[in-house]
């Protein structure tokens, strides 16, 4: 097998193995229903719509306070 016939430098290795690490950005899309940004044939994070349907329903935040406890009734 052939040998090479000089040294590589650390610099010119490490160039030349750091190509295959670049990531590039993926491509970003609109939301039909609710307008924010999502990933192409995802389901939105934000609304839960694919292809306008609900495919997901959204989570709903509780407020602090609010864990644990009933509605008061008069």
């Amino acid at each position: 097998m052939p040998n090479p016939k000089r040294k590589f430098t650390r610099a010119r290795r490490d160039t030349r193995r750091a190509q295959a690490w670049r990531l590039e950005a993926t491509g970003a899309s609109k939301c039909s229903n609710c307008g924010a940004t999502r990933q192409p044939h995802r389901v939105c994070p934000s609304c839960g719509f694919y292809n306008g349907k609900l495919v997901i329903a959204p989570k709903v935040k509780k407020k602090k306070g609010s864990e644990g406890q009933e509605p008061e009734k008069e």
